[in-house]
């Protein structure tokens, strides 16, 4: 009896990988990221040193320097500064300038971007330059006509209590949405410009009139950009100190970068206590770039790609 049998084919041996490259480290990345970290640190600098400085006692400073270790770190200059200084007026007044401030010069900036980019008007180009050139302007060089020129505007008593544009929060809002509304119309208008056109012209096909082009489909399209702006806005607006000093003789209506003043004595200043107040003054800065952080980075990628 013959059995038949089929032959075997032979095993075969798993592939063998193959060996893993690794990376070479490129001496020019190597130097970038050095670059990158030495700037980083060179920012963050002195605003740890003034951290640092605030959780330290002075007479310990003054004995041993600021660069020595720590006897003993506490919040207690904090809560001096918050105190001795009135902050919570101050950041109240703040609020009334640059609020308001940001929320007018995002809108009047994206409707002209939308009249420049979006709409055919004759002239646009032009238009846009003359917005952008504003900015060129040194703030300095106009501080006397406008100091003449509030004097000499008249507001009903409810809007001021001195009844001219001079010393009230109008004059400190107008003059901020003077000179930033140039960069916004600049910025804006070139997003604008990269959003598809097919959709204003099937929103026009659909009825859709130049408001409704601008406030339910341009607008929300722009939040990124908007986003971005406002996170600038509110910080140049925040930490302004030269036209509240021009403008405003009432000490009670100055913003809050004036309240550090309040803390430096007439024969002698605690710097360990100015840097706690200083920290403290800087904290709502930082809490609107966290809270914005997503669409403020999302505003600085755009046109980076494309799709």
């Amino acid at each position: 009896m013959t059995v038949d049998t089929a032959p075997v084919a032979p095993a075969t041996a798993p592939p063998v990988p193959p060996p893993s490259r690794r990376r070479r480290v490129r001496p020019g990345r190597l130097g970038v990221h050095a670059f990158l970290m030495t700037v980083s640190l060179a920012f963050l600098a002195p605003l740890l040193l003034a951290v640092y400085a605030s959780l330290r006692p002075y007479d310990e400073t003054s004995k041993d320097g600021y660069f020595s270790l720590p006897k003993h770190l506490s919040f207690t200059y904090y809560k001096q500064a918050f105190t001795d200084s009135g902050m919570t007026k101050y950041f109240v007044n703040t609020l009334i300038i640059a609020v308001p401030g940001v929320l007018v010069t995002l809108f009047l900036a994206s409707f002209v971007a939308f009249a420049v980019s979006r709409l055919k008007l004759r002239g646009g180009i032009v238009l846009l330059m003359l917005f952008t050139a504003g900015n060129l302007l040194p703030q300095q060089v106009i501080v006397t006509p406008l100091y003449v020129l509030f004097n000499r505007i008249p507001l009903p008593y409810w809007m001021s209590d001195s009844m001219t544009m001079f010393d009230s929060y109008w004059a400190v809002i107008v003059v901020h949405i003077g000179f930033q509304i140039g960069f916004c119309v600049f910025v804006l208008a070139n997003f604008m410009r990269t959003l598809p056109q097919e959709i204003l012209e099937a929103a026009i096909v659909d009825g859709a009139g130049v408001w409704t082009q601008y406030w339910r489909i341009t607008l929300p399209l722009c939040r990124p950009a908007l986003a971005a702006l406002a996170t600038l806005q509110f910080t140049w607006m925040y930490n302004d100190f030269l036209w509240a000093l021009v403008f405003m003789s009432d000490g009670d209506k100055l913003p809050i970068t004036s309240a550090l003043n309040n803390l430096r004595g007439q024969f002698f200043t605690d710097y360990n206590l100015l840097a706690a107040g200083s920290v403290i003054v800087a904290l709502p800065t930082l809490v609107v770039f966290l809270l914005l952080q997503r669409h403020f980075i999302a505003g600085l990628t755009l046109g980076s790609s494309k799709g």
